[in-house]
């Protein structure tokens, strides 16, 4: 059996925008300076048909026409539809026209249903994706508060450290001892 790689060895299977990895770096460079951002679906949106007006039609009319395909009513509206042409097609079958009955299986039935099945089930994936992502960002953003106290509490640490070390380098050199806090001999 193979063993792992050790961490030094993997590489990322992703690749990431040269925006992802500028941003990417600012923050470790300058934690204190960076603000999550919560990304959704509709904030994504511009960039799949442009910000402009005629992107901002392209995707308006694309969700409207999704959510009114992507509906359960209209999968069993297709059912109906998908059934006017059942008897036919079962006729055909019956004469030993398999092709037709095959044929209405396939594109009638199964590609009309499917697709508003298919979409309303896509639509509870983004939604719950949509959920996710802002829960994770305000836990991101509350992780990032509590790490900006850190930082300043351990700049004001390191600060008060080394006017510790100031203090004792001067009694130092005015020999007393640091230990007794008597004069040197």
């Amino acid at each position: 059996m193979d063993e792992p790689k050790p961490a030094e060895h993997q590489h990322e299977r992703r690749t990431s925008s040269k925006q992802h990895r500028v941003e990417y770096q600012a923050a470790k460079d300058s934690p204190m300076e960076h603000k999550p951002r919560l990304i959704t679906s509709r904030s994504v949106a511009p960039t799949i048909h442009g910000a402009g007006a005629i992107g901002r039609f392209n995707s308006w009319l694309a969700v409207h026409i999704t959510r009114a395909v992507g509906t359960m009513w209209a999968a069993y509206l297709f059912v109906l539809i998908a059934l006017v042409s059942f008897p036919e097609a079962l006729k055909a079958f019956l004469r030993g026209d398999t092709v037709v009955g095959i044929a209405w299986l396939s594109q009638s039935f199964l590609q009309l249903i499917l697709l508003p099945i298919i979409i309303v089930g896509q639509n509870v994936i983004s939604a719950s994706q949509d959920a996710r992502a802002e829960a994770d960002h305000i836990t991101l953003t509350t992780l990032h508060s509590i790490n900006v106290q850190q930082l300043k509490m351990l700049e004001q640490q390191q600060s008060m450290l080394k006017q510790q070390r100031e203090i004792l380098d001067l009694l130092e050199r005015r020999g007393i001892s640091i230990s007794t806090g008597e004069p040197g001999a």
